[in-house]
């Protein structure tokens, strides 16, 4: 960091204002132009533009010494944690290399999930700010707006796909946690947060299928027989498209009568113990010793649109994804009174406030029915 002396002349253009400016490291803005962080101390000290009598010129001389002086003594009081500013050698550390053993700390058994956002969030800000050498010194209010406007309108999944609103909000909430660790730490010593907004999530809709709509679906014929098994698997087993496309015979096994499977999630990478019913057993077909499941089941452009001319021939409305029958799952369960927590162990959260989205749904089906009450008269 650097102190200069900055004069600002008055209307009548005979005098001039005296100031400290501060300069602390710079950044890269949304629009790629590099800009200094600075802060500015207007001082109650003044010079004569043009000095031409003896006092004048002596003033101008003892006005100079004396902002010089506070200048070294500024210099000295920012060096030592003043002013808002801590020492050098702690501002240069690195924020990335801070971030990773923050993030390694996440990288627990339980805590996959939560470990797999950290890791998306790293790879979307090395993508808007690629220099490894970001040091804490440019971690400003202004570098953070801009991260933020990046998750918020630039960030892309691997299909070029916009990521979504909670996704943004859950990847700037790491970059808080950042900042907010090393403010805990005394690597700064004013926290750049409290001048910039959060995301704020937004919760989107769910879609899901009540158990009278499955049944249709049951009845109905899809052009795609393991596009229909692979649905109704996912509807009675609350497994993700990820993890029903890669299951394998070899994860499949028997236990006290009841079948189980034993696999790593795709999204998570954490493992995870399912028995499953049954019927949905059933729907797995024809068992085998190793091998795909669901051979021939891809995920394209035309299944997706068959699913939803299956579930239109079935008399349903609603805009149906694949991920609509983990949503039906978790539905189907909480409304017939299986706790939370066993729901979410069964969905393989890593928290259970992600399944508590699901209870929002339940709540508000109680209030709709109760609603549905109709008038007596009173």
């Amino acid at each position: 960091m650097k102190i200069t002396i900055e004069k600002r002349a008055n209307k009548d253009g005979d005098k001039q204002s005296l100031r400290l400016v501060y300069w602390y490291g710079s950044f890269t803005d949304s629009a790629g132009k590099v800009k200094h962080n600075r802060k500015r101390e207007q001082l109650d000290q003044f010079l004569y533009t043009n000095p031409k009598s003896k006092p004048e010129k002596q003033h101008n001389k003892e006005t100079l010494q004396l902002v010089e002086a506070i200048k070294a003594k500024r210099l000295v009081e920012a060096a030592s944690g003043q002013h808002g500013f801590t020492d050098s050698s702690k501002l240069s550390a690195s924020f990335f290399r801070f971030f990773d053993q923050i993030m390694e700390t996440k990288n627990t058994v339980t805590g996959r999930g939560n470990y797999s956002v950290w890791q998306g969030c790293r790879v979307q800000l090395k993508r808007h700010y690629p220099d490894e050498s970001l040091t804490f010194e440019q971690v400003t209010p202004e570098w953070l707006d801009g991260v933020r406007h990046y998750f918020e309108n630039q960030a892309k999944t691997k299909s070029a796909n916009q990521i979504s609103k909670a996704t943004a909000s859950a990847y700037f909430n790491k970059v808080r946690a950042v900042v907010n660790a090393a403010y805990a730490k005394g690597i700064i010593n004013r926290n750049p947060l409290a001048q910039v907004k959060g995301i704020k999530s937004e919760s989107t809709e769910r879609t899901y299928l009540t158990i009278e709509e499955v049944r249709a679906l049951v009845k109905t014929e899809c052009r795609y027989d393991v596009l229909k098994r692979a649905f109704l698997f996912s509807c009675l087993t609350g497994l993700r498209w990820s993890d029903i496309n890669k299951l394998d015979w070899a994860e499949v096994s028997q236990l006290d009568g009841v079948h189980r499977l034993t696999f790593n999630q795709q999204k998570t990478k954490t493992l995870q113990y399912l028995d499953i019913t049954q019927q949905a057993f059933a729907l797995m077909g024809q068992p085998e010793k190793q091998g795909r499941v669901f051979q021939g089941l891809k995920y394209s452009a035309w299944m997706n649109l068959e699913l939803l001319r299956w579930c239109m021939a079935a008399g349903i409305s609603k805009h149906v994804t694949f991920h609509a029958g983990r949503h039906t799952f978790a539905v189907s369960l909480l409304s017939r009174g299986v706790d939370i927590y066993t729901v979410s162990k069964l969905l393989g959260h890593s928290e259970v406030k992600t399944t508590q989205l699901y209870a929002d749904i339940i709540d508000s089906v109680r209030k709709e029915a109760m609603h549905r009450i109709p008038d007596i008269g009173l």
